[in-house]
């Protein structure tokens, strides 16, 4: 259970085990699950045990084919139980096979397309007594994005798993051998794991790995070690994983710029697999991503253009390919996930292959799917991030993208050395200027309290402050499940004035002030929403008094420059998302209908 509490963040609809229990006259599978949370599977387990066993499979779900209750969780067993499966992702052919399935006598109980793969299985092995093999035939049936896993009682020293599109793992120990969607699920038992590839089968026994291709081919793995241990996968005597991550950003921002640079300030990314020749050819760039790292991405777009003079777009990953985008070889697609296995960015990053754009991505997870695909890959060092809304990842991918920024002005000559030197100085004191926000938690945290009853939050902001302004919103509408919106602010006269009211709260991201004309334009802003009855909120940098009189709360935020004014104005937003969802009662860590790594389109 505890591989599974590690895992929950990736979907917490249900939860469910199966195990062999091979001490009954003929191994049989014997299983729990249960809806809700794994609380209720472990309260199943407490009244009713399953027998001791050496071989076992376990489930958390996120649902999407049928409604989160017990018949439909994992796993699911063929008409005989004797073989168990569960699976991550869709299979986007159920229905016909369902169907044929059906026509033949077999009864299907769930709604579930997981459950035809247990049926399919159970043919499959009356004509292939191997279960690996039939795992591989029956895969060559399967369309769409799918991770399986499967335990037979008939060979109870085996566990298969396959992978399409979708996360799976293998960790090394000594006399044991796991799979796991990510390593945290056995990082308490091994931290040497093993990558696997497109359309792969593995076999594993106590003591063996064997990988093949669905064709039964021979296929070669990538051993790696996970540089984190399972006290990093624990709260730490936090309440919430997110209040832990919040304040792990000081060192995830430190640790992702360890390293990146020569005494002399000369930028090196070692993950860096596109030479400067290739670099130079580049004359757009368009980043790619989903919700919070496509913020991550607007944020890049302001600081790469400045730094480059190369035209940067930001896109959303699950548009990208269908509005026939216009790339070729000197385009350089920037694909941004922390967990490296975001579908739709996966599927935009391989359009964008097929239309022979050279692509980076900025990931925090080593060996996943996305940086395997990818022909030059930047790795976050935010160390694992357990809470589903993303807190120090999101701090992390920004300052990955500055890092590609300042590289790409270094290999073009837009920058000099001591310029981008004196960038990288600025960059290595904002974890400073992090804690200090951290310690300054206390007031937004009594803020949170105050503004409880509050039923529609505003966030406005101009160049980086904006998609600060998107991200606040998103992390309370994640969180508190109120209305919460982000706008450019000086949209807000063009429509989006006509949600304030009286009492509303207005979070304002103030440029700093070596942005004078900006920050003019900003206090007009606070100034109108205030005359309509608003509750202005104003971040603003240390000095600035400008706007103290428009103001009702004030945020003083350390003195960075403009650029760099994300990584320490976001933090602050965070609090207060997480605080209020608290007082209101809510699953910080699990928020309602959301899954930590989307890996369905």
């Amino acid at each position: 259970m505890g591989g599974l509490r590690r895992l929950e963040y990736r979907g917490y609809d249900s939860g469910g085990v199966a195990i062999v229990d091979t001490a009954a006259t003929t191994p049989t599978i014997a299983w729990a699950k249960k809806a809700g949370k794994l609380a209720n599977l472990q309260g199943v387990l407490d009244e009713q045990p399953l027998p001791p066993s050496s071989t076992g499979i376990g489930h958390t779900r996120w649902a999407t084919h049928g409604a989160p209750n017990d018949v439909n969780a994992h796993p699911h067993l063929d008409a005989d139980g004797r073989i168990a499966v569960v699976h991550n992702g869709i299979i986007e052919n159920f229905a016909v096979l369902r169907a044929e399935l059906e026509a033949e006598g077999h009864e299907l109980v769930s709604e579930t397309d997981t459950e035809v793969v247990a049926h399919l299985l159970h043919d499959e092995l009356e004509r292939t007594p191997d279960l690996g093999e039939a795992v591989r035939l029956v895969c060559r049936r399967l369309e769409g994005a799918f991770t399986l896993v499967i335990a037979d009682a008939a060979q109870p020293d085996v566990v298969v798993g396959a992978r399409r599109n979708s996360p799976l793992v293998v960790g090394r120990g000594d006399g044991e051998n796991f799979l796991g969607s990510d390593v945290a699920a056995f990082i308490e038992y091994t931290r040497d794991a093993i990558e696997l590839g497109q359309d792969q089968v593995v076999v594993i026994t106590a003591d063996d790995v064997e990988v093949t291709g669905f064709d039964g081919s021979p296929a070669e793995v990538t051993p790696y070690h996970v540089d984190w241990d399972v006290s990093a996968a624990e709260k730490g005597g936090y309440d919430w994983y997110m209040l832990k991550e919040i304040d792990e950003q000081p060192q995830a921002v430190a640790d992702t710029l360890l390293g990146r640079h020569t005494p002399d300030g000369r930028l090196q990314l070692d993950e860096m697999r596109l030479s400067d020749d290739e670099l130079r050819e580049i004359d757009k760039i368009i980043i790619i991503a989903c919700g919070t790292a496509s913020y991550a991405g607007l944020v890049a777009k302001y600081a790469i253009e400045h730094w480059t003079r190369v035209p940067c777009e930001v896109e959303l990953a699950s548009e990208f390919r269908y509005r026939d985008p216009i790339i070729d070889p000197r385009t350089l697609v920037v694909a941004i996930s922390q967990s490296g296995e975001t579908m739709d960015t996966l599927m935009a990053l391989r359009y964008a292959r097929q239309q022979r754009a050279r692509v980076l991505s900025i990931c925090n997870t080593n060996g996943s799917t996305i940086p395997r695909e990818s022909d030059a890959v930047i790795y976050t060092h935010a160390g694992p991030e357990i809470a589903v809304a993303s807190t120090k990842g999101f701090l992390a991918q920004i300052v990955a993208c500055y890092l590609l920024g300042l590289y790409l002005a270094q290999v073009k000559g837009t920058k000099y050395g001591d310029e981008i030197a004196a960038i990288i100085g600025e960059l290595e004191k904002i974890p400073a200027g992090i804690q200090r926000m951290l310690d300054d938690a206390p007031r937004v945290r009594k803020l949170a309290a105050d503004l409880v009853d509050a039923r529609s939050v505003l966030f406005l902001g101009r160049h980086t402050g904006y998609p600060v302004a998107l991200e606040g919103a998103l992390k309370l509408k994640e969180l508190a499940y109120l209305h919460a919106e982000g706008f450019a602010a000086g949209e807000l006269k063009h429509g989006p004035i006509a949600l304030i009211e009286e009492g509303v709260p207005v979070f304002v991201v103030v440029p700093p002030k070596a942005r004078d004309q900006l920050q003019d334009k900003v206090v007009s802003n606070i100034q109108e929403v205030r005359s309509r009855g608003a509750r202005t909120i104003v971040l603003v940098e240390d000095g600035d008094d400008d706007v103290l009189s428009a103001a009702d709360e004030v945020i003083r935020l350390p003195k960075v420059p403009t650029l760099l004014q994300p990584l320490v104005a976001t933090v602050p937003l965070q609090v207060f998302a997480c605080e209020l969802a608290t007082l209101l009662g809510h699953d910080v860590d699990q928020p309602r209908n959301l899954a930590k790594s989307v890996t369905v389109e």
